[in-house]
C-alpha cells in the first residue's frame, strides 16, 4: 500500500485511500451487531427522533461488512479502510502460525498495516477512541501519541484502570461521573457515548471512533421493548454530538440473527465431532474466529469456522462433503476463502466453513459451555450477517455514482462525501 502522506490541499493518504482532513469534529461510530432493523424499529415506536432525521434528512445507505462479521475483524477494516486481506486481523480468535498456539488476535503486533489515526494525528489532528470492551482498546490505538492535546484511547470495561502513559487520559471515571459498568450489560456501550459526549465538550478532538458492545442485539431483537430502549439511549447521546456541531458516521461491525431451533435450543453443527468422526480422533483441528473473553451471550457460537486437515487430507474434497450438509452455506479451500472474503491466507486454516442464517458452528459438545444462554441463541459471522447500516446526520453530496458500499467506507463517508 502506498505510504502515508499529507499534501498541501489538506489530506492524508492511508492504506492508499484518501482522506481530506476534518473541517469540523467527525465521530464514527460502530454500534455492535446492529443489523438493519434496529435503529427503524426504535423510530418507529417513537423512541428515536435524533436517528429518524438522519433516516430521512442525512444519508442512510446500506453497507456490507466483512466477512467473518465479527467484531475485531470489522473494527480493523472501518479504521484502516480495508479488508482483512491488507491489515491482517481475520477473527477475535486464531491458530497463529509461527507459534502453533490458539490465540486471542488482539495483540497490536498481528496488525500489518498502519490505521488512520496517526496518519491524522501527524497532520495535527487530536484523535479520541472510545470502546465498551478492552480487547479492542490497544488495536485501535496502535501507532498513536498518547496525552493531553494529542489523542487518547480507553475502554468503558477498564475505565478505572486508565493512565496518562498507557491511555492519554487519567480519572475517567471521575470525568464521566459513572463508575465502571458490568461488562454483560446496556451499560458498558451507554458508558461510551457519555464518554464521548464529555470529552467532545471539554477536549473538542478532531477526530473520535466510538465502538460500542452487543450485547443487547446478542439478546433482543429489532423491535423488542429493550432494543429500543437500547437505541433511545443512544439516540440522546448522538443528538448532543450532533448539537454540538460534528459529524456523526454510524456503522456497524456485523449484523445478528436467530440462531436456535423450534425447541429453543441454539441450533448448532459440532465440527469437531463431525470431524473427528470423519477423520479420526484430533486429526483435524477446528478453530473457531468469535472467540473472545465474552463468551456468555453466544457461547463461542458463530457462523464462520476455519479447519486444519492433517498432511495428506485433500480439502477440496472435504470442503465439497461438508459443503454437502444440512445447514452448511459454504465450505471453501483457504485459496478461495481469501480471494472470495479479502482475507490473509496466511492465517486460515486449510478449509473454511460457513453456517446458514439460523445455524452455528461449534467444536465438539463437550467444549461448550451454553449455562450462561439465559435467552435463546442469537449470534453472527457468516454470510447472512453481512448487512449493515451505513448513516450520515449530513447529506450525500452529489455526483457520486453508485457503488457497493462497505462498511469500512465510514471515515470515507464523513471526512470526504458528506457535506
Amino acid at each position: 500500500m502506498a505510504p502515508d502522506s499529507l499534501n498541501r490541499s489538506g489530506e492524508v493518504t492511508v492504506n492508499g485511500r484518501r482522506y481530506r482532513l476534518p473541517q469540523r469534529p467527525t465521530v464514527v461510530v460502530c454500534i455492535d451487531g446492529s443489523e438493519p432493523g434496529y435503529i427503524e424499529r426504535a423510530v418507529e415506536a417513537g423512541r428515536a427522533p435524533w436517528l429518524g432525521r438522519v433516516l430521512t434528512q442525512g444519508t442512510n445507505l446500506l453497507a456490507d461488512c466483512v466477512v467473518p462479521s465479527f467484531t475485531n475483524p470489522n473494527n480493523l477494516s472501518i479504521i484502516t479502510g480495508q479488508p482483512p486481506a491488507v491489515h491482517g486481523i481475520c477473527g477475535n480468535y486464531f491458530l497463529d502460525p509461527e507459534t502453533g498456539r490458539e490465540v486471542m488476535m488482539n495483540d497490536p503486533k498481528f496488525l500489518r498495516v498502519e490505521t488512520l489515526f496517526p496518519a491524522l494525528q501527524r497532520a495535527g489532528c487530536r484523535i479520541a477512541v472510545i470502546t465498551a470492551k478492552d480487547k479492542l482498546r490497544a488495536l485501535l490505538g496502535k501507532g498513536l501519541e498518547l496525552g493531553p492535546g494529542k489523542a487518547c484511547a480507553f475502554s468503558s470495561e477498564k475505565s478505572d484502570q486508565a493512565t496518562l502513559t498507557e491511555n492519554g487520559i487519567a480519572n475517567v471515571n471521575g470525568l464521566i461521573g459513572r463508575p465502571v459498568p458490568n461488562v454483560y450489560s446496556a451499560a458498558l456501550s451507554e458508558f461510551v457515548f457519555a464518554a464521548g459526549v464529555v470529552l467532545m465538550e471539554r477536549e473538542r478532538p478532531d477526530v473520535m471512533y466510538l465502538s460500542t458492545t452487543d450485547y443487547i442485539q446478542h439478546k433482543h431483537a429489532p423491535g423488542t421493548g429493550a432494543a429500543n430502549d437500547f437505541y433511545a439511549m443512544m439516540d440522546g447521546y448522538l443528538a448532543q454530538l450532533d448539537a454540538l456541531g460534528c459529524t456523526v458516521v454510524l456503522t456497524a461491525d456485523h449484523g445478528m440473527n436467530a440462531k436456535f431451533g423450534v425447541d429453543g435450543k441454539p441450533d448448532v453443527i459440532y465440527l469437531q465431532d463431525l470431524l473427528d468422526g470423519w477423520l479420526g480422533p484430533d486429526k483435524a483441528r477446528v478453530i473457531l474466529p468469535i472467540t473472545d473473553p465474552y463468551v456468555v451471550h453466544h457461547g463461542a457460537l458463530g457462523s464462520f469456522a476455519v479447519v486444519y486437515l492433517p498432511t495428506g487430507t485433500e480439502a477440496k474434497s472435504l470442503a465439497l462433503r461438508l459443503a454437502a450438509l444440512p445447514g452448511i452455506e459454504l465450505a471453501l479451500s483457504r485459496e478461495e476463502a481469501a480471494a472470495r472474503f479479502e482475507l490473509p491466507a496466511d492465517r486460515l486454516g486449510e478449509v473454511v466453513v460457513v453456517s446458514g442464517k439460523h445455524k452455528v458452528l461449534g467444536t465438539s459438545v463437550a467444549r461448550h459451555d451454553l449455562s450462561g444462554l439465559g435467552e435463546p441463541l442469537r449470534s453472527h459471522g457468516g454470510l447472512s450477517e453481512q448487512k449493515v447500516p451505513l448513516l450520515a446526520n449530513r447529506q450525500l453530496q452529489a455526483g457520486h455514482p453508485e457503488r457497493r458500499w462497505r462498511n469500512f467506507d465510514a471515515f470515507d463517508l464523513g471526512l470526504n462525501l458528506v457535506a
